[in-house]
């Protein structure tokens, strides 16, 4: 078994005296690739902000730990919404934001710095986008600029949220593949946090569901079966795979 970079144990969460998980425990280990799954004000996101630590949990515990010692580097890659259009960044502005959580108070990025950020550029394929303005790009283009940026930081796990919500077919493959790729290639650790549960199923390692007083977590082939689906959505769900890729219907739609 893996290092656990991430434990939650017996975890409430919420806001005031609203709250939104209750008692839910799960690791993530290292080399992990995890998707955690659910609509819209299911808790995905609040989940979310007790890993990154923005929301303290009610009751339990969540720890982080580096297996190397020290605090634990998380990579986070936003909604893309979430950068300020007005603010004229260029990409290799937005990029080399990613190396200040490794420098001091009040300092500056370095040749070092730069060279990394030019790598990580070159490594999501959008060197050639160095100097464009990061506003007037394409979705799938600044979603690979924010990859970089959070890949700057040399991270223990990647963290991206939505990572494909508002793209066409085309877009959202290239950045799930590019996302897999980087797990395969580095071994390294993601969490995925997405509402498209047939995106995940093509490409995680294991997966959460979460619904509104309901989470599960387990290994693709243990949570996703149709009686296990019916049971959470109440209706007639089809789960199936065409040409290699998984598929999940219920009700008609694609979930």
């Amino acid at each position: 078994m893996q290092h656990p970079l991430i434990q939650f144990r017996r975890v409430h969460l919420g806001y005031g005296r609203r709250t939104i998980v209750s008692d839910i425990s799960f690791n993530i280990h290292q080399g992990d690739f995890l998707g955690i799954v659910g609509p819209n004000g299911a808790g995905k996101t609040t989940i979310l902000r007790g890993i990154l630590g923005i929301l303290p949990p009610k009751s339990g515990e969540i720890v982080c730990t580096n297996p190397s010692g020290g605090k634990l580097k998380m990579g986070y890659v936003p909604q893309r919404d979430s950068i300020d259009p007005i603010m004229p960044f260029t990409v290799s502005d937005v990029v080399l934001m990613g190396c200040y959580g490794n420098l001091g108070l009040f300092k500056r990025p370095n040749k070092d710095d730069r060279l990394a950020a030019r790598k990580e550029m070159r490594h999501v394929d959008v060197e050639d986008l160095a100097d464009a303005s990061f506003k007037d790009l394409s979705g799938g283009q600044k979603q690979r600029v924010l990859i970089a940026r959070a890949l700057t930081l040399r991270p223990d796990i990647l963290i991206l949220d939505e990572p494909t919500n508002g793209m066409d077919l085309t877009s959202r493959s290239a950045i799930l593949n590019l996302v897999k790729l980087l797990h395969e290639e580095q071994n390294l650790t993601i969490l995925m946090v997405s509402h498209l549960l047939s995106d995940v199923a093509n490409y995680v390692n294991r997966i959460a569901l979460v619904e509104e007083s309901y989470f599960q977590i387990g290994n693709l082939d243990e949570v996703l079966t149709e009686q296990n689906l019916e049971r959470l959505y109440g209706m007639r769900v089809t789960v199936g795979e065409f040409h290699g890729n998984k598929f999940v219907i219920a009700g008609g739609k694609s979930v």
